[in-house]
C-alpha cells in the first residue's frame, strides 16, 4: 500500500477534522486514516489509482472551502482571516442599522432585516445546508442558524442577530488564535535548512537539502544551518546544537567529526561530507516525529472525539424537549419563553472549545519537549508520562557514561604479554558495537595501530556473555568469569574479561565506567516527585550494589541477560495497578526488548541513532538523565491545563445554561459560553509553550 500526505488548508474546525477523518474511513480501500488538526495534516494508505480524487471530492462534501495540498507544497494561507468574511459582517450589520433607523416603515425595515439576516448567515448557513441535505449530519452550524432564525421567529431580532454576528467574528478570533498556536510551536521546532551549499570544483551553488547525495561535499558558513548528516573534511568551528539538544553549551568540531543536521555553525568555515540523504537525516527524523507524534491519541482526545460524534444531536433533542415540556412543567413560563431558552440551550452547547483545546493541548505538550530535547512519538505516550510511578534504569550507558576506560591488563600465563592479551581480545571486539568493545579497540588503537582480522574465523557473540571466535585453527572466547568458568575475583571493583585460548584462560583486562554528571541528583528528583527506581543490569553483584549505592538507587538485579530483564519487566507489569505505568530506560540498542515491552520505553544517548528512535516511545536527545523529570513535568503542565481547560468550559457551559432557564442569562451571555470560553481554552493551552 502506498502511503499518502496531503495538507488540508483552510481546516479551521477540530470537529470538521474528525469527520472527514471518519468519512474518509468509512470508504473501502483506505487504512490508517488520520487528520491531525494541530498540524492539518492528512494521512492514509491505499492502493488506489484515484485515491487523491476520491478523497477530495469526500472533503468538499463536508467543507468545501478546504483545499487539499500536496504535504511539500508551501502552505500560504494567510494569518487573516478572508477579508470577504469581514466585509459581509460590516455590510450585514449597516443594513440592520438603516433597518432600525427605518423601524417606522415596518415593511421596509423587515426586509432589510432579513436581508441582513441572509448575508450574516451566508458562511454559516450553507455549511449547515451542506451537512444537513448531503451528509445528514447535525453539527454546531446547524445549532447557530437554528438559534438565529429561532429569535428573529420570536421577536428576538437584536439578539439572533448578535449571536450569528458575535459566532463569525469568534470563528475569525478562533482561526487566529490557533493559527498562532500553530506558529508558535513551529518556531519552537524551526530547525528545518533550507539550502545547502554544493561543492562544485572551485565553487559551490545552492541547492535543495533533498537534491544532495550520499558522499557529496556540501559548504557551511558562519550562521548557516547544517543541513545533512556527515564528517568534517575540512576547517574548525563551534556548532549550537541546541535546536536538537535543548542544551545551550557550544560544541567544537574539526577534521574527522561527525556533524549532525539542523546544527548551526556559529563561527567558522566547514567542508562536510555528507553521509545521510535528506529523508533520512537527523533533522528530518526529528521534524517527522514532531509532526506525527499527535497522530498517536490519547485516551482523552479519543474520549472527546467519540463523544463529538452524538454531542450534536443530544443537544438538539434535549433544546426541543425544553422548548414543548418547560411550559408543561412550570405553568408561569410560555411557549415563547420556553423556544427562547431553548435557542439559548443550543447556542451555549456548542463543543468547539472542547473539540480544539485538547489535541492542540497535546500538540503544545509535544512541541515544548521537543524544543528540550526530549522526542515524544504520541500524544499517547505524552499524556502516559504523568502516570509513571516506576523507573527501571539500565546501567550501562543509561546511569554510566557507557564509555569503558581499561584500568589493567593482567596476564595469567608467562608466554602471553600484556599486548598479546590486547591485540587478542581486539581483534574479536572489533566484530562488536558493544561499549566495552569500543573501549578495546580504542585501547588497541592508542599507539596507531591497525587491528588485522583477517585471521578470525566463526566469530559469535553471545549476548550477556561474550565473544567466540578462531585464530590459526585456535578457539578463542572472551567474556564475563562464568562464561569463560574463570574464578571471580571479588577484591576487584570494575567489570572484568577474560581471554580463554583454548582450555586455556590467559589473562584478563579489568575496565571501568563512570557515573553520569547529575544522575545522583536526578534520582532523587524523581523520588520527590513519587516514582520508585530500580536498576537492571548485566553486570557483577559487586558493581552493581556500587554503582546503585551511588547513584541513591535501593532495588538492583543484577547479571542479568536480556531475556531476564525482559522476565523481571513482564512480573512487575503483570502486578502494578492498571493507571499506574512502568517505564523502562535504556541505551535503546540492546534493550530494545524491555523498551518495546515497558508502558513507555525512554532511549538515553539516541541523537543521530535510527535503531534507538525505533526502538522507544520517547527519545532523550543528550545523555542527560535529568531530561526524564522535565518530561515528568511537561507531561503534568499539559494535563493541568487540558483538565482546565474541560472544567472550564464545561462549568461556564452548564452555569450559563443553569442561569438561562431562571431568565438570568439571555443569548449575549450564551455567545460568550460558546466563542468566548474557545479564545480563553486556546490562549490558556499557548501556556503550555512558555
Amino acid at each position: 500500500m502506498k502511503n499518502y500526505k496531503f495538507i488540508l488548508q483552510g481546516l479551521d474546525c477540530a470537529n470538521c477534522a474528525k469527520k472527514i477523518e471518519d468519512a474518509i474511513a468509512k470508504e473501502d480501500g483506505y487504512e490508517e486514516v488520520n487528520v491531525n488538526f494541530s498540524t492539518l495534516k492528512l494521512t492514509f494508505k491505499s492502493e488506489k489509482q484515484n485515491a487523491k480524487e476520491e478523497i477530495i471530492e469526500i472533503i468538499k462534501k463536508i467543507e468545501p472551502e478546504v483545499k487539499v495540498l500536496e504535504e511539500n507544497t508551501e502552505n500560504k494561507e494567510a494569518e487573516e482571516h478572508n477579508d470577504l468574511d469581514i466585509v459581509r459582517i460590516i455590510v450585514g450589520l449597516i443594513i440592520f442599522a438603516i433597518a432600525l433607523i427605518f423601524s417606522s416603515n415596518k415593511i421596509f425595515s423587515n426586509i432589510l432585516t432579513i436581508v441582513s439576516f441572509v448575508i450574516l448567515l451566508y458562511r454559516t448557513g450553507k455549511k449547515a445546508f451542506k451537512q444537513v441535505i448531503k451528509n445528514k449530519i447535525l453539527d454546531e452550524n446547524t445549532l447557530i442558524v437554528i438559534s438565529a432564525i429561532g429569535a428573529y421567529l420570536i421577536g428576538k431580532t437584536s439578539e439572533g442577530l448578535m449571536v450569528i454576528t458575535l459566532y463569525e467574528i469568534g470563528k475569525i478570533l478562533e482561526a487566529k488564535a490557533v493559527n498562532k498556536t500553530r506558529k508558535s510551536i513551529s518556531e519552537l521546532m524551526n530547525i528545518k535548512p533550507e539550502y545547502a551549499n554544493l561543492k562544485n570544483g572551485e565553487s559551490y551553488i545552492q541547492v535543495k537539502p533533498e537534491e544532495v547525495k550520499i558522499n557529496d561535499i556540501i559548504v557551511v558558513k558562519t550562521g548557516e544551518k547544517i543541513p545533512l548528516d556527515g564528517e568534517v573534511i575540512n576547517g574548525n568551528a563551534q556548532i549550537d546544537t541546541s535546536a536538537l539538544t535543548g542544551e545551550s553549551k557550544l560544541q567544537d568540531v574539526s577534521k574527522g567529526d561527525k556533524v549532525l543536521s539542523g546544527s548551526i555553525n556559529i563561527n567558522g568555515l566547514l567542508e562536510i561530507k555528507v553521509e545521510n540523504v535528506y529523508e533520512n537525516s537527523t533533522v528530518s527524523q526529528i521534524l517527522n516525529l514532531v509532526e506525527n507524534a499527535t497522530d498517536k491519541k490519547a485516551k482523552t482526545e479519543t474520549f472527546v472525539s467519540k463523544a463529538a460524534k452524538i454531542y450534536t444531536p443530544l443537544v438538539i433533542i434535549l433544546a426541543i424537549f425544553v422548548a414543548i415540556f418547560m411550559p408543561i412543567v412550570i405553568q408561569s413560563v410560555t411557549y415563547k419563553e420556553s423556544i427562547y431558552k431553548a435557542l439559548i440551550f443550543l447556542v451555549i452547547s456548542c463543543p468547539c472549545s472542547i473539540a480544539i483545546s485538547v489535541p492542540l493541548s497535546y500538540f503544545s505538550g509535544i512541541g515544548k519537549a521537543s524544543k528540550k530535547g526530549i522526542l515524544i512519538k504520541g500524544s499517547d505516550y505524552l499524556d502516559g508520562i504523568k502516570d509513571i510511578k516506576e523507573i527501571i534504569f539500565d546501567k550501562t550507558g543509561t546511569i554510566t557514561t557507557g564509555h569503558f576506560v581499561v584500568n589493567q591488563i593482567n596476564t595469567l600465563k608467562t608466554e602471553y604479554t600484556q599486548e598479546d592479551i590486547l591485540k587478542y581480545m581486539a581483534m574479536g571486539e572489533k566484530f562488536s558495537n558493544h561499549p566495552i568493545a569500543v573501549s578495546i579497540v580504542e585501547k588497541f588503537n592508542e599507539n596507531n595501530k591497525e587491528i588485522d582480522v583477517n585471521d578470525v574465523k566463526d566469530f559469535e557473540e553471545i549476548a550477556g556473555k561474550g565473544l567466540q571466535y578462531k585464530i590459526d585453527n585456535r578457539v578463542i572466547k572472551v567474556g564475563n568469569a562464568n562464561y569463560i568458568g574463570a574464578t571471580e575475583n571479588k577484591n576487584e571493583i570494575g567489570t572484568i574479561l577474560y581471554l580463554k585460548i583454548d582450555e586455556e584462560i590467559v589473562g584478563n583486562i579489568i575496565l571501568t565506567d563512570e557515573i553520569k554528571l547529575g544522575t545522583k541528583e536526578t534520582i532523587q528528583k524523581l523520588h520527590n516527585l513519587g516514582i520508585k527506581t530500580k536498576m537492571f543490569t548485566g553486570d557483577e553483584k559487586e558493581i552493581a550494589i556500587k554503582i546503585a549505592q551511588d547513584v541513591g538507587i535501593k532495588e538492583i538485579k543484577y547479571k542479568m541477560l536480556p531475556q531476564d530483564k525482559y522476565s523481571e519487566l513482564e512480573n512487575i507489569i503483570n502486578v502494578r495497578k492498571e493507571n499506574q505505568k512502568i517505564a523502562f530506560v535504556g541505551d535503546g540498542i540492546n534493550d530494545s526488548p524491555v523498551l518495546a515491552r515497558a508502558d513507555i520505553g525512554i532511549s538515553m544517548g539516541g541523537i543521530g541513532s535510527n535503531s534507538t528512535i525505533e526502538a522507544s516511545d520517547v527519545v532523550i536527545m543528550t545523555d542527560e538523565l535529568s531530561k526524564i523529570v522535565e518530561a515528568v513535568n511537561i507531561s503534568k503542565k499539559t494535563n493541568k491545563i487540558i483538565i482546565e481547560n474541560l472544567i472550564f468550559s464545561i462549568g461556564i457551559k452548564i452555569l450559563t445554561l443553569i442561569l438561562s432557564l431562571f431568565g438570568i442569562a439571555d443569548m449575549w451571555q450564551a455567545v460568550f459560553a460558546d466563542v468566548g470560553t474557545t479564545l480563553i481554552t486556546i490562549f490558556n493551552t499557548l501556556r503550555i509553550l512558555r
